[in-house]
């Protein structure tokens, strides 16, 4: 005799399996991992700083600021 199957829940896993080989697609395509977030950050933030470190403040009286 045959295994009875639920055409419901079939369906669903069939939509599951499909849903995450889209979602891992697109992981490949547009996803950068969240070390590569971290560096690009503390890069951003190391050279935010840098670039104010090295700010010259407008002379007293002056109208440029």
């Amino acid at each position: 005799m045959s295994e009875i199957v639920n055409l419901r829940r079939a369906r669903k896993a069939k939509a599951r399996a499909a849903a995450a080989d889209t979602a891992a697609q697109n992981r490949l395509r547009f996803g950068v991992s969240k070390s590569e977030r971290a560096l690009a950050a503390a890069t951003g933030d190391l050279e935010r700083r840098h670039l104010d470190a090295h700010r010259r403040d407008p002379e007293p009286g002056s109208d440029n600021g």
